[in-house]
């Protein structure tokens, strides 16, 4: 195990499209890791108000590019994948690992089964901001820059990120594990926090 200085200063924890504020609390609780939290909103999302400079996903970008500036570990589910990922291509050197949990990852996930969720998630949530929905920026030629640990979780249960997609993202990932968790739907962030968590935390002392 490293030392303590080799360690992340900071975890940072990225939500879904639902902008779920409480998503990682119960990971981040029982991790023991010294670093200190931060947890993401969108505006727009989740019951958060918008705010007028968040026009589209590269804002939420630069607030994430903001936040790293020492060492990091980024922790992000689904969407929150995507905006982790960029960030992390903008500033490697700071990031020490990356947990990505379903996420598209940047790479195609129609292509590889994924079933088209924005359909119900505009007729589910009608006053969030659309923009989110239109992200399909293709980041599979890059993602081979990124050169710290990273752990990928999915479910073998979720049809909007099928496991295909982790399989692909470990593929393109220099340094990536995948764990597939049985019957792990979309939200295995907050359902199998328990089972993940031992995971999470071998991973960050990497």
């Amino acid at each position: 195990m490293p030392e303590p200085g080799c360690l992340a200063d900071k975890l940072l924890f990225l939500p879904g499209a639902a902008g779920n504020l409480e998503l990682w609390r119960p990971v981040s609780e029982g991790l023991s890791h010294p670093g200190e939290r931060e947890f993401f909103a969108w505006p727009g999302f989740g019951g958060f108000p918008r705010e007028p400079d968040v026009k589209g996903i590269d804002d939420l970008v630069r607030r994430v590019v903001a936040s790293i500036t020492g060492p990091v570990d980024l922790l992000a589910q689904s969407m929150g994948g995507v905006i982790a990922i960029r960030a992390a291509l903008q500033k490697p050197a700071l990031v020490r690992h990356m947990v990505l949990s379903v996420t598209s990852g940047g790479v195609d996930v129609s292509a590889l089964g994924g079933a088209d969720w924005r359909t119900g998630y505009r007729e589910s949530n009608p006053t969030y901001p659309d923009w989110f929905m239109n992200e399909r920026e293709d980041l599979s030629g890059r993602l081979k820059e990124l050169p710290f640990p990273v752990l990928l979780l999915w479910g073998d249960a979720d049809p909007i990120s099928p496991v295909a997609v982790g399989r692909r993202l470990a593929e393109l990932l220099p340094r990536a594990e995948l764990l597939v968790i049985e019957g792990g739907t979309h939200d295995l962030v907050s359902e199998r926090a328990t089972e993940i968590l031992p995971q999470i935390q071998k991973h960050l002392f990497l």
